[in-house]
């Protein structure tokens, strides 16, 4: 894998940032607390999102004052491109992932959840494990060192994978203990089953069974018999039956013939009665026609119209004045609406001009009294003014005897801070390396006192532990001063720290003093316009009272004179009224021609439709009376029909059939519910054979499967060991492996006379042999060597990962944060050789930050970094080589 940009948009100190990186070695240079590992967390973030921020959240990463972050990388994992994206979004004071997206050759993976999980398929690793083998954070040189060995062991199982056999093996000991209890559920089973076949089997089922279906057999016999004599009844029964019903569907049919034939008499007679109405309606209509025919010409006559055809013309010449007058009415009545309503807006005009009038003198009075209760504010906060500038004056006192500008204290606490840390590393370092120093001293003043080694038994004069004993004590001695003088600068500088915060505490008093300033003097010139403003609004408001009172007066005027035109139009509005009732009488008139128009046609219609139904009524009564005569002739043929005698018969023989069938009935329930019962405990004998034969088959079923139990059981043990004895196999492999790469890397990078290597036993315990066959723990050694042991031991591990990888190695680059923290001059140049023989040794892509010039010479590509003092954001500058850094850079 090899990361190839990033881009960041409000990422810590990172306002807006992009950065392509290459192969080989990529030093991160610039000032401390410039952002340089920033740049490292960065990465690890887009990779692994909140896993990768420890006891941080989401919020720490946003930049201060801003709402929205934004973090892309890209990188290329065996020959194809992949990117991250994630998006972050700050709202009431919470943080949370607005998008996390990443776009692969495979499609693209959504969501925090997924994309971490993808991340740690691909390179093989989880967050943990990235910080364990990849990724070195400044701080943590040392971590390695200071675990215990089952940590470390834990740490490298975990990289190499070797976890997941332990968590095969436990899954396989689950399952055979499952399956144990299992094995035991099926035993007992087993025997449940033994004794329930044995109880039915002692319980005589098959001779049971025998003599129940002969029993059967005989009582199905009878009830055959007796059904055959019962069917011969009932045909009987049926046929007699039919004979009664034949006689009376003919009764039957004489009575409907009767009614038939009095039903058509009534009908004929009925019909004749309508035709003789009809006559005499027709001579009825014919009077009221005539009638209807003289009053229409009376009417026609007093309207001095000669024909029927001309009253739709005199209507609608009517019309056409009626609209004529109608129109002009309506004009009238729009004019009479306007008027008054012209009349009413000046009325109400006049009346609310009237109120604006009083109420734009009473709003002027209320003006009044606000302005002189606003210059009375004015002159208070003219006071507080002063106020504020005599405290200002106060709090910049401070700084008059210091040689620190206003302005400069945070800064110059910043820095103080910042030395102070070193002061505390360098101590640490120190009381190592004397507590080491002791440790050796004492040895060698032991050896001395004893004359001999306690283990060889060889003398120990001129032995290089005793030789160089007054060399460790004046070095020692050394130590002690140099410590001494360094706590007594760091007391001096928790003194100036203390001062330096209190100058600070000076500056944002003043800071708060000039803010308040401002919003007085901002409050103060806002009053005095608002003063003005009222000044002015008063007089306005006089004037458009004046304004309003004659405005009012005039709209009186327009008032009354409206109110005359109102009149005249009423009385034009009667006029037309009057045309009009008289064209709504004459209408009327030739309405009430045109209905009796309607009447008389009405007449002659009917009487047509009353002499056509004369003739139905005549041709119906002619078919009623066929009918009559074919009805007569059928009663007359069905009573010939008719037989007394062979009804008798018929009766009696439905009489003894229903007896006998009433008998055998009887009979016949009593044999059904025999059967019933035998068929019944023929069941149940038969269900019992049938469990007993599932029992049979389960019993086996239960053989079979405790068989196949057993053999799971036998696999699950087997399982289980294989797994561990694996783990171990593998352990021990890597563990040779890893010895054999620890001591390789260590003798490239720290090459001289007290050391002779390092070992590495089966549970992961660290020890440094010296020349002289001596074993130290890592612990003993000075800082500085700790710190190359510690790194040799991480690049190790990275090598060993590589190895065991197939293919194109899927681990990410190598990332060292600060490693010179704890190293002198000459280790830093051992650690450029490691650095070096990682990248000859094939790893890809290497990033280093540092301020070490020895090692930023040693850079493929340098990336420089700067802060700009005044908005505190880092910004990133690309350097091929050294020789083009800027001036004065560390």
């Amino acid at each position: 894998m090899r990361v190839t940009d990033v881009r960041l948009e409000n990422f810590k100190c990172y306002e807006e940032t992009d950065l392509d990186l290459s192969s080989g070695i990529t030093v991160v240079h610039g000032v401390n607390g410039s952002g340089k590992s920033t740049l490292l967390e960065a990465i690890f973030f887009a990779l692994y999102g909140s896993k990768a921020l420890d006891d941080r959240t989401l919020d720490d990463v946003v930049t201060t004052g801003a709402e929205t972050t934004v973090v892309e990388l890209g990188f290329t994992h065996e020959g194809e491109a992949y990117r991250i994206e994630r998006r972050l979004k700050r709202r009431d004071e919470r943080t949370s992932t607005t998008k996390c997206v990443l776009d692969g050759p495979d499609g693209t993976v959504d969501g925090a959840r997924d994309v971490r999980a993808y991340v740690t398929s691909l390179l093989r690793m989880d967050a943990t494990a990235f910080v364990n083998c990849a990724y070195v954070r400044q701080g943590e040189v040392n971590k390695l060192i200071h675990a215990s060995p089952a940590e470390r062991q834990d740490m490298i199982d975990d990289l190499l994978q070797l976890g997941a056999l332990e968590a095969y093996r436990e899954r396989a000991n689950d399952a055979r203990l499952g399956v144990s209890d299992v094995l035991d559920e099926v035993r007992g089973e087993a025997a449940t089953l033994d004794e329930q076949i044995e109880d039915k089997r002692d319980a005589g089922l098959h001779d049971r069974l025998n003599e129940l279906e002969t029993e059967r057999g005989d009582v199905e016999e009878d009830i055959e018999h007796f059904e055959a004599q019962r069917e011969r009844a009932v045909e009987t029964r049926d046929d007699a039956r039919e004979v009664l019903e034949t006689h009376e569907e003919r009764r039957a049919e004489i009575e409907s013939l009767d009614e038939e034939i009095e039903s058509l008499q009534a009908k004929i007679e009925a019909t004749e009665s309508d035709r003789t109405d009809a006559s005499e309606r027709i001579a009825e209509l014919d009077s009221t026609r005539s009638d209807l025919e003289t009053r229409r010409a009376s009417i026609l006559s007093d309207l001095s119209i000669e024909d029927v055809t001309a009253i739709e013309d005199r209507l609608d010449e009517l019309d056409e004045r009626d609209d004529d007058l109608g129109d002009e009415l309506a004009d009238v009545r729009v004019s009479i609406s306007e008027t008054s309503g012209a009349v009413d807006q000046h009325e109400e005009k006049a009346e609310t001009l009237a109120d604006d009038a009083t109420e734009a003198r009473e709003q002027a009075a209320e003006l009044e009294a606000d302005i002189e209760a606003a210059r009375e504010t004015i002159e208070e906060r003219q006071s507080a003014l002063a106020d504020l500038d005599d405290e200002i004056e106060e709090e910049r006192a401070a700084f008059e005897d210091v040689p620190i500008e206003f302005g400069d204290a945070a800064a110059h606490r910043e820095e103080l801070r910042e030395r102070a840390d070193e002061l505390a590393a360098a101590i640490a370092d120190l009381v190592a390396e004397r507590t080491a120093l002791e440790s050796a001293i004492e040895d060698a003043e032991a050896l001395l006192e004893a004359g001999k080694c306690p283990e060889c038994g060889q003398p120990v004069e001129g032995a290089p532990h005793v030789s160089d004993l007054s060399d460790r004590r004046a070095k020692l001695e050394s130590l002690e001063s140099e410590l001494a003088e360094l706590r007594e600068e760091q007391s001096d500088l928790e003194e100036r720290i203390e001062r330096a915060e209190s100058l600070r505490e000076s500056e944002q008093a003043v800071e708060r003093l000039r803010d308040n300033r401002e919003t007085t003097e901002q409050l103060l010139s806002e009053k005095r316009e608002s003063v003005a403003e009222k000044v002015d609004q008063c007089e306005q408001l006089r004037a458009d009272a004046e304004e309003a009172e004659r405005e009012a007066e005039n709209h009186r005027e327009q008032a009354t004179k409206r109110a005359a035109d109102v009149e005249e139009h009423r009385s034009r509005l009667g006029e037309i009224n009057a045309k009009r009732s008289d064209l709504r009488s004459e209408r009327e008139s030739l309405e009430t021609a045109q209905e009796l128009s309607a009447q008389i046609e009405d007449c002659e219609e009917t009487i047509e439709r009353l002499r056509e139904r004369r003739t139905d009524w005549e041709t119906m009564n002619d078919e009623r009376r066929e009918q009559l005569s074919t009805a007569r002739d059928r009663r007359a043929e069905l009573e010939a029909a008719l037989d007394e005698e062979r009804l008798e018969t018929a009766t009696e023989d439905v009489e003894r059939a229903e007896e006998y069938i009433e008998q055998v009935d009887e009979k016949l329930e009593t044999l059904r519910e025999r059967r019933s019962e035998l068929q019944s405990a023929i069941g149940a004998v038969e269900n019992e054979l049938a469990e007993l034969e599932s029992l049979v088959d389960r019993r086996e079923a239960v053989e079979r499967r405790l068989e196949s139990l057993e053999a799971v059981y036998d696999e699950a043990e087997t399982l289980q060991e294989t797994y561990a004895t694996l783990r171990s196999e593998l352990r021990q492999r890597n563990v040779e492996t890893l010895d054999r790469l620890l001591n390789e890397t260590f003798d490239l990078v720290y090459q001289n006379d007290t050391y002779a290597g390092i070992d590495l036993d089966g549970s992961y315990q660290l020890t440094v042999y010296q020349k002289d066959g001596a074993a130290l723990d890592p612990e003993q050694l000075s800082g500085g060597e700790r710190a190359l042991f510690n790194l040799s031991l991480r690049c190790a591990i990275y090598r060993l990962l590589a190895e065991g990888v197939e293919g194109a190695g899927p681990l990410p680059p190598l990332i060292l944060d600060e490693p010179t923290v704890f190293l002198d001059a000459g280790h830093v140049g051992q650690l450029i050789t490691l650095v070096e023989t990682m990248r000859d040794l094939g790893v890809e892509q290497i990033l280093l930050v540092s301020h070490d010039e020895e090692l930023v010479g040693a850079a493929d590509e340098l990336v420089h970094v700067e802060t700009d003092p005044t908005t505190n954001r880092s910004s990133l500058s690309k350097r091929a080589h050294l020789d083009q850094l800027p001036m004065g850079a560390d």
